[in-house]
């Protein structure tokens, strides 16, 4: 056939010269194999053998009752899907309804002429091919997805690694809460003392989803983590947002680019200084207010050769920091809508003056409103206390 699978025929009859008519019917036809089973009691062992694309059986032999057999063909999973074509002496309409009620797929009256025989085959074997070459493609699909899977999970666990431990203890604490997404998205976090009085803190999402752009992720959180920008002040956001959109504009990373938002506490003069490319706005809960700390810049990757300017504002004790991603605001209910950013804004001002585990509570409620627990997008939070 021309998608390279062999015509295999298999005829279970317990006459020779019927075996050796339809034999010589195929036996001038390219790409034909033909198998003859005299005995109807090794039918199913020979066909289970022999792998055939079409049967051809007839109805009426010794020692087993033809629809007898195509039960058997019926119920054995090697030839439970095998084309079968019933041969019969005559037409007889009981008879034929019953084949087919038994699981036939045609019916033909012996001897016909070659060339029926012949079409027949051909037809029958070509849709039976044509259902094992889906099922192998289901199957090596469902087995691409299993390895995929299996590779997301490898590197949702090496992401999660590389998130640095809690602080508990200090001038300043950090909790924080990373779920990744079925697809694994984008997402990393991270802080780390600069000197003894200012804290560098950032959360970066990389566009799209995928093991590409974790990667990108872990690389850019590298470059924030070790010295690998001299001559840049990592006291200045801008500047250190600036390096970065030197270092990885998109047409160098298969065309993605990511958000950051970085800060720079000074616990010294209570400032914050920080720079937001693209990133959904942090929250300071400050002096009994919210703060929206907001993009003024594109996200890094896309402008090259652009400077990136530093923002600074000031931090009364006790204040509350709250930088994410926007997978966990950017969500839908359970019908579907999405969830309004106002409705978002709103919820932050009345959580943040709120004691106890503010992440968990927002967690919660977020997979309440969903409806499940799954998030479609990577669900990163961090709650600070300056």
């Amino acid at each position: 056939m021309a998608n390279g699978h062999a015509i295999k025929v298999l005829l279970v009859d317990d006459q020779a010269m019927v075996g050796e008519t339809v034999r010589r019917m195929l036996a001038d036809e390219p790409n034909v194999e033909f198998r003859f089973c005299q005995d109807p009691a090794a039918a199913i062992d020979a066909a289970n053998a022999f792998a055939p694309t079409v049967i051809l059986q007839d109805l009426v032999m010794p020692d087993i009752d033809g629809l007898q057999l195509v039960r058997y063909f019926r119920a054995n999973a090697a030839t439970r899907e095998v084309p079968l074509v019933v041969l019969s002496s005559k037409e007889e309409p009981v008879v034929k309804a019953k084949a087919f009620a038994l699981g036939a797929n045609d019916y033909m009256v012996k001897l016909p002429d070659k060339l029926e025989v012949v079409a027949r085959v051909k037809y029958h074997s070509r849709g039976y091919v044509a259902l094992l070459e889906r099922n192998e493609a289901y199957r090596q699909l469902a087995e691409t997805q299993r390895e995929m899977a299996a590779e997301l999970n490898r590197a949702a666990r090496y992401v999660q690694s590389l998130l640095p431990p809690r602080l508990t203890s200090g001038p300043v604490t950090i909790d924080w809460k990373f779920v990744p997404s079925s697809q694994l998205a984008g997402d990393m976090f991270g802080y780390q003392w600069i000197d003894k009085t200012h804290l560098g803190i950032y959360l970066l999402d990389v566009s799209g989803h995928g093991v590409g752009s974790a990667l990108l992720a872990v690389s850019a959180a590298n470059v924030l983590s070790g010295p690998t920008m001299p001559g840049t002040d990592l006291l200045n956001p801008g500047a250190v947002v600036t390096r970065l959109n030197e270092m990885f504009q998109m047409d160098r990373q298969d065309g993605k680019y990511f958000t950051i938002w970085y800060g720079v506490f000074d616990t010294q003069t209570r400032s914050l200084a920080y720079c937001n490319a693209g990133h959904p706005p942090s929250f300071l809960w400050s002096g009994g207010a919210l703060h929206q700390l907001e993009a003024d810049a594109p996200a890094v990757g896309m402008v090259p050769d652009l400077p990136y300017d530093t923002r600074t504002i000031a931090v009364e004790p006790g204040a509350r920091l709250v930088v994410f991603s926007d997978g966990i605001m950017e969500i839908e209910d359970a019908t579907g809508a999405m969830w309004p950013f106002e409705a978002f804004v709103a919820r932050m001002a009345t959580e943040l003056p709120v004691e106890g585990d503010l992440i968990q509570r927002h967690l919660e409620f977020a997979r309440a409103l969903m409806g499940r627990d799954a998030f479609t997008d990577d669900f990163s939070m961090m709650d600070v206390r300056l």
